[in-house]
């Protein structure tokens, strides 16, 4: 870890926190009362800056606007029995950040701007961490051109933020999934694996079209044979079949490396499931529901943390499930809960102290 970052900081005359009930919050619609921002021009990364959270003034003809140069992170933070905030393996999301830096031809963030002005923002609003199950800070870096310029090439500016939102469940009753046959979300060679911003926009129409018919989101398939599942519209996805837990592979590059996907391996590894990452077929995952011997169905991702899926819809069939009945999901979901709170020993190293 590099040495502590020199920060400009600016603190709000009033918080906006009295205002809010941390009790009854809804996930990502409210807001910190600091952000920070640095801007990188002329080949170099400027003053980063903590500032009362604002509005950005932006130029109609902003490159990232027109051409979607654009990534984001989700990272979350919570707070231990003594009341200390503690961020959720960020060095894993700042890793991948780069990634989807790299692939959308973006400087790389250095490891100070992203991890200390991370910490020191949560440090200054760590009163806004709710202290509540299934509640967190949520932590959103990003970052986006911001060229005044109508030309299809790499912006020489960028800016990066981070803002912070407390934040509820993000889906607080196992789930409904439409499994999508005719829409795809990545294909090999493409952007699947970088976290940027095109990905998510591209996914709303097939998501919409399967919410209008009651579902909460859909689960993807490969984009060339369409016969693979890949992973679902916010989160990765785990297949429970017999005493094996299998979860689609990276090997393509078609999906997101979670981070909470690589904890819930490692957890499952723990509890004596052997965990396979291999590509899964739709064909594979009916077999097993008709053999009686697909067990558990979730999604894991930073946002949804652990979701149970109680119907998978393909092929003109509804698959469903008795989650109640779960060993494995609901078990690994309580443990990753007691590591973020402090209640069981972190043995891996998960949880970074904000100081």
């Amino acid at each position: 870890m590099t040495a502590a970052l020199d920060i400009l900081l600016t603190r709000s005359l009033h918080s906006r926190l009295s205002d809010l009930d941390l009790d009854n919050i809804p996930f990502g619609k409210h807001y910190t009362d600091h952000m920070l921002e640095v801007d990188f021009l002329d080949g170099q990364w400027r003053q980063p800056v903590i500032k009362p959270y604002q509005h950005l003034s932006l130029a109609p003809s902003m490159a990232a606007l027109h051409y979607g140069q654009a990534i984001f992170e989700g990272i979350k933070a919570y707070v231990d029995a003594d009341g200390n905030p503690r961020i959720f393996r960020p060095l894993d999301n700042f890793y991948r950040f780069n990634i989807s830096a790299e692939r959308m031809q973006m400087p790389v963030v250095p490891e100070d701007i992203f991890m200390e002005g991370m910490k020191q923002l949560v440090s200054l609003d760590r009163a806004w961490i709710p202290n509540k199950k299934d509640h967190s800070l949520y932590i959103r870096p990003f970052m986006f051109s911001t060229d005044e310029l109508i030309g299809v090439r790499p912006s020489d500016n960028y800016k990066f933020l981070i803002i912070l939102s407390p934040s509820g469940p993000y889906y607080s009753a196992p789930m409904r999934i439409h499994v999508e046959e005719q829409y795809i979300r990545a294909a090999p060679g493409g952007v699947g694996y970088a976290k940027a911003a095109g990905n998510y926009g591209a996914a709303m129409y097939a998501t919409a079209q399967a919410r209008k018919h009651g579902y909460d989101q859909v689960l993807w398939m490969d984009g060339l044979e369409r016969k693979y599942v890949q992973e679902c519209g916010t989160m990765n996805v785990f297949f429970i079949i017999g005493d094996t837990a299998i979860t689609p592979s990276l090997e393509q590059g078609t999906i997101l490396n979670g981070v909470t996907r690589q904890s819930v391996i490692t957890l499952l590894q723990e509890a004596h499931l052997r965990v396979e990452e291999r590509p899964l077929s739709l064909d594979e995952i009916v077999e097993a529901y008709d053999q009686g011997t697909l067990k558990e169905v979730f999604g894991t991702g930073t946002a949804a943390t652990i979701s149970l899926i109680k119907e998978l819809a393909c092929r003109e069939r509804e698959l469903t499930f008795e989650v109640e009945k779960w060993q494995y999901a609901p078990a690994i979901k309580q443990k990753l809960m007691d590591i973020r709170a402090g209640r069981i020993p972190d043995l891996h190293g998960w949880m970074m102290p904000v100081g």
